[in-house]
Formats: C-alpha cells, structure tokens, sequence
C-alpha cells in the first residue's frame, strides 16, 4: 500500500534506515566482546563476517532503507548462533 504523501514515506524509510545502522553499530560491540569466548582463529573469522555484513548493510541502505533493521537483527542472530554452536561442539568457554 503506498503512502499518499511520499515525503512521509521517505521519512519513515530515513529513519528505520538509521536506526538499522544504529543497530548494525550496536552488534559490532556483541562481536568485539565475542573475543571474550570465542578463541584467536575463529575471532577473525567472526570480525570478517561482520565487515562483510557491514558491506551489505550499505547495499541494503542504499536500495531499500527500510531494510536495514532485518540486517541489524541477522547479525545479533547470526552472532548467537555462532557463538552457541562454537560452545557447543568446540567447548568454547568464558
């Protein structure tokens, strides 16, 4: 259904833009202090896959700003899965 007023769209697609970006930022702190569990090797893997993420953020953010919140949510979840199943079949600890 589109807006009657196409400046109150683009509006609401600016902000849940910034905030996505927000969110996004707010993930990169789950990442850094995965390095609490998660050991040297995988630590890097785990920061290259957030740059990655990073990368597609500005994609997203460009086309369809709206968007941008899901990405921020699949980074915290892609973050918790892969600090479970790190702890889960590697013993990955505090």
């Amino acid at each position: 259904m589109a807006s009657e007023n196409p400046e109150v769209a683009s509006t609401t697609a600016n902000v849940l833009g910034v905030l996505g970006m927000v969110g996004y930022a707010a993930t990169g702190l789950l990442y850094l202090a995965g390095g609490l569990v998660v050991p040297g090797p995988w630590i890097v893997v785990l920061w290259a896959i957030w740059i990655a993420g990073l990368y597609g953020l500005v994609g997203v953010f460009r086309s369809r700003r709206s968007w941008t919140p899901l990405v921020a949510v699949a980074a915290a979840v892609f973050w918790w899965l892969f600090v479970t199943v790190g702890e889960s079949l590697f013993g990955w600890t505090a």
